[in-house]
């Protein structure tokens, strides 16, 4: 096998569950977003993070970037960040007499985004075009980012104080949006148990985290995913799907053909994982929540029902007719 070769589904299951076995070292629980987030990463996604404080999303992101072995930058996002401080910026060099390029923290593999919601609209702009496109356009120059480019972004959903609300048009850019919640009583325990000695907050190295992927391995698994199979009746299911919620009178605003796009990318994703060359409803179905939710807005009349946009989803995924 050469490095640009696609892995075999065998060679895939190993890597993830090498991945999952480095988080696992540093953070309890967590399975299901740590799978999410696999699953963003086979997909070539962006992940938001929201849940309340002390919940481990910064400290998760920082694991996972551990274990992939890619260049790491971390955003504090802050109200008087500015656009330049993300992106970089041209700065004169008065000895040569000309312009060099200083690279903000953008130019990363993954990028974590912290407290994204703390800025306001015109520095989360900065993104959009990062997020999309996966370049950075600086004094009319495209400079190309990083074949991994990622962005696992947090933010905390209970505060109302310094927060300014994200743009629809950059949630549209986040493949998934999960739920951070709180651990069980057993997590909580171990977690007490494993870091109660109020020592600061370690690092993933200092708890043994090493990298096990690779950009080599990384590509290959890319293009395992590219090479699974989405027969004609899944694509049209993911489209009445995602069309569907443009139609519900309980939704003032639907999701876009992105999310369609993104869904059909995650349910390859989930595929390969699952050691499967081809896609299953069940992927689009199991997917459907951390896809949609972040992209639906709620009529006046749903939001004043007491309506959530979790249960909407769950209703339309049973409403669509699936293929048999």
């Amino acid at each position: 096998m050469t490095e640009h070769a696609p892995l075999s589904l065998t060679d895939l299951a190993a890597l993830a569950e090498a991945i999952r076995a480095e988080i696992g070292k540093a953070v309890v629980g967590q399975t299901e977003t740590v799978d999410h987030l696999l699953i963003a990463l086979m997909a070539r996604g962006h992940v938001l993070l929201e849940g309340p404080p002390g919940t481990a999303k910064t400290f998760l992101a920082q694991c996972f970037a551990a274990s992939l072995g890619l260049d790491f930058g971390r955003i504090q996002f802050t109200p008087d960040l500015m656009p330049g401080d993300i992106l970089g910026s041209n700065l004169f060099n008065f000895q040569t007499s000309q312009f060099t390029l200083t690279r903000g923290p953008i130019f990363r593999d993954l990028v974590l985004a912290d407290e994204i919601n703390r800025t306001p609209p015109k520095t989360q702009a900065a993104l959009l075009e990062a997020m999309q496109e996966r370049r950075v356009t600086l004094d009319g120059t495209a400079h190309i980012l990083p074949p991994h480019f990622m962005v696992v972004a947090t933010q905390n959903p209970i505060e109302n104080q310094g927060v300014y609300p994200l743009p629809e048009a950059q949630l549209d850019r986040f493949l998934f949006k999960l739920l951070i919640a709180y651990p069980s009583m057993e997590e909580e325990r171990r977690i007490v148990s494993r870091y109660g000695e109020n020592r600061g907050a370690p690092s993933p190295a200092e708890l043994g985290i090493a990298p096990v992927a690779s950009a080599a391995l990384l590509a290959a698994a890319a293009e395992t995913v590219a090479g699974i199979t989405l027969a004609d009746s899944v694509t049209d299911y993911v489209v009445r799907l995602v069309r569907a919620t443009r139609e519900s009178p309980d939704l003032a605003c639907g999701a876009s053909p992105r999310a369609a796009v993104l869904l059909a990318g995650a349910a390859r994703a989930r595929a390969a994982l699952d050691g499967r060359d081809y896609v299953l409803p069940d992927d689009v179905k199991a997917l459907a929540t951390g896809v949609l939710r972040h992209r639906l807005l709620l009529s006046p009349a749903a939001e004043i029902e007491g309506k959530q946009v979790e249960a909407l989803v769950a209703t339309l995924v049973e409403q669509t007719q699936a293929p048999r």
